[in-house]
């Protein structure tokens, strides 16, 4: 059968034709240019803010030296045949000069605000992370899903970040951060940016969160709060103590607090342990101190800090101020014979010791040795004590009868 030479022409065949095919191709063009013009703006965007964080780096200053110790070798130095490195004054007179601080500055700004984007913020945050409170800094999840891919491919910096980003990547996975960078606000360097840190927040942890209670192997991210200054920091001493006492026989303490606050406490069985920041009230710290006894198993090491210490109170008694008072604690007693060890130590809300302005004050504790047991002994020297007195009285008497006899003898010479 031979085909015809002609055939019908069917209805969609001059559908992608002409104007059609004009306006596809001009609406292609159109996206393509909407893509570059976007990244071409985000380029921008992370142009400028990485000019004006690099700007800020050379607006920083060193900070003054701080007063050291009186007694102390200056600097780092080794003991115990260089097995040991001490650090003098805990490295308050190590201070950074303002051309180390503005080279770690820019050097930071590179590495997390750069054209990397959110790789780097993500990324480089294991050695220099941002501040919890600001964004996360999860070196996976910040460089992977939040700070390149939702970040960068998503919009989240195009579109602001932190509102875009932040709800589509998450605070915490990136999104905050890279928006915060890439969309518009400056990066600022963290605190100790450039020194090596290992992190300062609980994004970087593998470890579950702390709840409040009193479990371990824990991540606390509760801020550390509000300090003092070094003037209105908080110290305390134990001020009267016995230095032995009979086992299981109540005796006191007296401790006296400065610059403490003493009415902020939060029962770590209700859930308050670690939840916390410190808070100041007219520049001193608010919060409670703490007492507790044990006994030693010797005086040669450490002691293991699992057991239960025989004797723990915290005091909260709605006193205590910027002028020194004192506190008498009642301790019902140490079971048993040996060497106790009587500690008190001053807390802040959630119990932790109060921050102090510089690294070389002493925190706000002290402690004392007490002989449990062996009463006996403490009597039989009372009692040696009281036999040497006589003695040295009745040597005395003596003495002077010998005095006056030899003032006789020479009366009646010279007569």
């Amino acid at each position: 059968m031979r085909r015809s030479q002609y055939r019908r022409e069917s209805k969609y065949s001059k559908w992608f034709t002409g104007r059609r095919r004009i306006i596809a191709a001009v609406a292609t063009l159109v996206a393509f240019g909407g893509i570059v013009t976007v990244t071409q703006i985000s380029d921008a965007s992370t142009k400028r803010s990485s000019q004006r964080a690099l700007a800020a780096c050379n607006n920083l200053q060193a900070p003054k030296s701080s007063k050291l110790s009186t007694k102390t070798r200056k600097g780092t130095y080794t003991t115990n045949n260089g097995r040991v490195t001490q650090h003098a004054d805990d490295g308050a007179g190590d201070v950074a000069t303002t051309a180390q601080m503005r080279a770690r500055c820019r050097q930071w700004v590179m590495q997390n605000a750069g054209n990397n984007g959110g790789a780097n913020n993500g990324g480089g945050a294991t050695a220099a992370p941002a501040p919890s409170g600001s964004a996360s800094t999860a070196a996976g999840n910040g460089g992977n899903n939040g700070g390149a891919n939702n970040g960068g491919n998503n919009g989240g910096a195009n579109n602001g970040g932190a509102n875009n980003g932040g709800n589509n990547g998450g605070a915490n996975n990136g999104g905050n951060n890279n928006g915060g960078n890439n969309g518009g606000g400056a990066a600022t360097p963290p605190p100790g940016a450039g020194l090596g840190i290992l992190t300062n927040s609980c994004d970087t942890s593998q470890l579950p969160p702390h709840d409040g209670f009193q479990n371990g192997n824990r991540c606390v991210s509760t801020e550390f709060g509000e300090v003092g200054s070094q003037e209105n920091n908080p110290s305390l001493l134990i001020v009267e103590a016995p230095t032995q006492v009979e086992p299981n026989t109540p005796f006191t303490l007296r401790v006296s607090t400065r610059n403490l606050i003493r009415d902020r406490f939060l029962a770590a069985g209700q859930g308050g342990y670690y939840v916390e920041s410190s808070v100041l009230q007219g520049g001193i710290v608010r919060g409670h101190f703490h007492t507790a006894c044990r006994l030693l198993a010797n005086t040669t090491e450490a002691p293991d800090p699992a057991p239960v210490p025989a004797f723990f109170v915290a005091t909260e008694d709605q006193r205590g101020s910027a002028a020194p008072d004192v506190v008498t604690i009642q301790v019902a007693g140490i079971p048993g014979e040996g060497t106790a060890q009587c500690a008190s130590w001053a807390g802040d809300g959630s119990h932790r010791i109060p921050m102090m302005q510089r690294a070389n004050q002493t925190p706000a504790f002290d402690a004392v040795r007490i002989e449990v047991g062996g009463g006996n002994n403490d009597q039989g020297q009372g009692q040696q004590d009281q036999q040497d007195q006589q003695q040295g009285q009745q040597q005395g008497g003596q003495n002077n009868n010998n005095q006056n006899n030899n003032n006789g003898n020479n009366q009646n010479n010279n007569n």
